[in-house]
């Protein structure tokens, strides 16, 4: 699925998992209605390492439901911000807000209803993050 709804990449970070799909006509499985594309992929081997298990895929079928505009800056923040809580064990606490600061900048000036939302879920993952830390009394990461 090929989508530039930023909530369905915040969702996939802060536990959102039902999303609406379509069925895609002859395959078993269905796609995002969101996407903007998708393809279907068969899995043609496995290499089912512990470290790092690989899946080697083919496409078998593509579509186009809409076409991509690009992203604006509401929405590249909010990716942004999700490749950052994605790292959140990862970061320092005074990176982690350098980073939201900055990003907020974008949100507080271009965000619609959707950009804002999930803003807000990701903000809320930071702030789970950071009180953690704050109780711990030492940096979250270790």
């Amino acid at each position: 699925n090929y989508t530039d709804d930023v909530r369905i990449f915040a969702g996939c970070l802060t536990g959102r998992k039902h999303w609406p799909t379509v069925a895609v006509g002859g395959f078993p499985v269905p796609r995002l209605a969101a996407a903007l594309a998708h393809s279907v992929l068969e899995v043609e081997s496995v290499d089912d390492d512990a470290m790092r298990p690989r899946h080697f895929c083919r496409v078998v079928q593509e579509e186009t439901h809409a076409p991509f505009t690009g992203f604006n800056r509401a929405k590249a923040a909010v990716l942004e911000l999700a490749i950052l809580v994605s790292r959140l064990g990862m970061l320092p606490r005074d990176k982690i807000e350098a980073e939201v600061a900055y990003l907020s900048i974008a949100i507080e000036k271009t965000a619609g209803e959707g950009e804002k939302e999930a803003w807000d879920w990701l903000m809320q993952r930071v702030g789970e993050h950071l009180s953690a830390e704050d109780a711990s009394g030492e940096d979250a990461r270790g």
